[in-house]
């Protein structure tokens, strides 16, 4: 991990931290994909909680996402309540090659499942970065 990793995954953790409390059920992700060095889409999950964060950032980057790296505070979901795509699978459509994410996701429908899908499509799957930062609002 580089420097640069820190500073975009605590883009994404200080992200996640503007929707605190707004949405519930889900937690409050935020995510930044970056190229290199260069982040080029971010975002944080909606209020209610929908759409989730990856969601959105992939939809910012568009075309740019492939061969990206998306930071992820909560690592990707592998299944949604309703039935959507999950965002490990659109991290996979949209040819995104490394993954690195903070905090484990405890919602049974997911847990463990996102970052193994991730890793049966060829991404680069890294777990664990900063997730004392990104459980801790206080640590740094």
């Amino acid at each position: 991990m580089s420097g640069r990793d820190k500073v975009l995954m605590r883009q994404a953790i200080a992200l996640a931290r503007t929707r605190e409390g707004a949405t519930g059920p889900n937690p409050s992700v935020g995510c930044v994909i970056a190229i290199g060095e260069r982040a080029i889409a971010e975002a944080a999950t909606a209020a209610g909680g929908r759409p989730h964060a990856e969601e959105q950032a992939l939809n910012l980057a568009g075309q740019l996402a492939r061969g990206a790296t998306a930071f992820v505070t909560v690592e990707p979901c592998a299944e949604r309540s309703n039935g959507s795509c999950s965002c490990a699978a659109r991290l996979i459509a949209a040819g995104i090659a490394r993954v690195v994410y903070a905090l484990d996701n405890s919602d049974p429908r997911s847990a463990g499942r996102g970052p193994a899908e991730l890793r049966q499509a060829g991404v680069a799957v890294e777990r664990g970065f900063l997730a004392d930062e990104a459980a801790n609002p206080d640590q740094k």
